[in-house]
């Protein structure tokens, strides 16, 4: 008697089906982590990551290790930190495995995906610190158009601004680009 009072007290009870869901679903999650990491990665980072740093990522287990120190070192934890330093938690262990990140690249890499190439996730261009999403879809739309053939040009048919920029000349992303058409006499 005591059961069946309780269970008209309570406004909800965990429905068995519900509970099978959440079994089905962890048992298709750790199906793909075992038998195919890569994809696995690439979904779990394109649909949760957003806090997530590029920077990092391209310096391997090293820059991961350290970006988690600085973290959990931080006085004023916020949640947005706990969600990076768990989202850096899951990209170490993906480095652990024999996986990788790959810099940003302006032909290959999607808005806002985590993109499997090799053994390496390509990351997005939303993992760049700062580069938000209309900016990111604007070097997307802008690429079909015609390739992009200086820094400068990329800067005029896009968002990007000179700050975003630096961060992706820094992941490498603009190795190699000129900063302009111009030429200089005193270069020659």
């Amino acid at each position: 008697q005591w059961f069946i009072d309780s269970c008209k007290k309570i406004k909800y009870m965990f429905p068995k089906a519900h509970a099978a869901a959440y079994v089905t679903a962890a048992l298709r999650i750790g199906y793909f982590k075992v038998y195919y990491p890569l994809a696995y990665y690439a979904a779990h980072f394109s649909v949760r990551a957003e806090e997530l740093d590029a920077a990092p990522l391209v310096k391997g287990e090293e820059g991961i290790v350290n970006k988690m120190k600085e973290l959990s070192q931080r006085p004023d934890v916020t949640t947005r930190f706990e969600k990076e330093y768990t989202h850096l938690e899951v990209a170490y262990e993906m480095v652990l495995r024999g996986y990788g990140f790959l810099a940003p690249d302006l032909y290959k890499s999607d808005a806002t995906k985590f993109l499997p190439e090799g053994d390496n996730l390509r990351l997005p261009f939303t993992s760049v610190a700062g580069l938000g999403l209309s900016a990111a879809e604007s070097i997307v739309e802008a690429r079909k158009e015609a390739p992009f053939r200086t820094i400068d040009d990329l800067t005029e048919r896009t968002r990007l601004n000179g700050t975003l920029l630096e961060k992706l000349a820094e992941l490498g992303t603009l190795a190699g680009m000129p900063q302009s058409d111009q030429i200089s006499l005193f270069d020659l």
